[in-house]
C-alpha cells in the first residue's frame, strides 16, 4: 500500500504534466507523526529507564522489608512459644518434685509411727491404788513417798497415761517431753514403774529429794 505522501506526490506530478493548475497541498504524514511522538528518544529514554529501575528497586526494598518483618514476627512467636513451653515444663517438674517430697515425708511419718507402735510394749494393767503401792515400794522412805505422792497427785492424779494437751507432758510425773523417761525404760508410755523410777531420779538430781521437789512445787506450782 502506498503512503499518503507518495500518493500526494504522484498526483502533483500528474497535475503538472497535464498542464492544469494544481492547488498547493501541504503533505503531513499523520500516521508517522502520531506513532513517533509516543516513542521517547535520547535523554527521554534514559529518564524512563531510570524511573523503571527506581520503581523496581522500591518494590524490592518493600518486599524485603515485608519479608524481614514477617521473619521477625515468626521468630518472636517461636521464642514466646518456646518460653511458654519451658515455663510449663519447669512447673510440671516442680510439681512432680514437690509430690515426690510429700510422698517421701508421708512414708517416713508412717514408718516412724509403725516403729513407735512396734517398740511400745503392751500396757500394764494396774489400778491407781496398786500404782501408789508400787511407788511406795520404789521410793522406800515413807516421808519421801508422801512428798512424792503430793506431786504426782497434782500432776497426773496417779494416771500413768495422763497427757497434757497443751505442753505434751506425759505420765505420772508429767515428764516433758515424755520421751525423757526412755532413759529408764522403753516401756515408759505404759509402765508406771518406769515412770516412778525416772521421776524419783529427776527429783533427787534436781532438788535433792522428793520433799525438796515438793517444797519447790508449793512455791511455784511446777517443779
Amino acid at each position: 500500500m502506498a503512503s499518503a505522501t507518495a500518493v500526494t506526490a504522484v498526483g502533483a506530478v500528474v497535475g503538472v504534466a497535464s498542464g492544469s493548475e494544481a492547488p498547493h497541498v501541504s503533505t503531513v504524514d499523520v500516521a508517522g507523526a502520531t506513532l513517533l511522538a509516543d516513542v521517547p528518544t535520547g535523554a527521554n529514554t534514559q529518564v524512563v529507564t531510570d524511573n523503571f529501575v527506581r520503581q523496581a528497586n522500591a518494590q524490592q526494598v518493600s518486599a524485603d522489608a515485608a519479608a524481614k518483618k514477617a521473619a521477625e514476627e515468626a521468630a518472636r512467636q517461636k521464642a514466646a512459644a518456646d518460653a511458654q513451653a519451658k515455663s510449663d515444663a519447669d512447673k510440671a517438674a516442680k510439681a512432680a518434685d514437690d509430690k515426690r517430697k510429700a510422698d517421701e515425708e508421708a512414708a517416713n511419718r508412717a514408718k516412724a509411727r509403725s516403729a513407735l507402735v512396734a517398740d511400745t510394749p503392751p500396757p500394764v494393767s494396774v489400778s491407781p491404788g496398786s500404782v501408789q503401792a508400787l511407788a511406795a515400794s520404789i521410793v522406800g522412805d515413807s516421808t519421801q513417798f508422801q512428798c512424792f505422792s503430793q506431786i504426782v497427785k497434782r500432776e497426773s492424779g496417779w494416771d500413768y497415761t495422763a497427757t497434757n494437751s497443751g505442753s505434751g507432758a506425759y505420765g505420772l510425773v508429767q515428764a516433758l517431753p515424755g520421751s525423757k523417761m526412755a532413759s529408764v525404760g522403753s516401756d515408759w508410755r505404759t509402765n508406771p514403774a518406769t515412770q516412778i523410777k525416772w521421776g524419783l531420779g529427776y527429783m533427787n538430781d534436781r532438788y535433792g529429794s522428793p520433799c525438796g521437789a515438793w517444797s519447790f512445787w508449793q512455791a511455784h506450782s511446777w517443779y
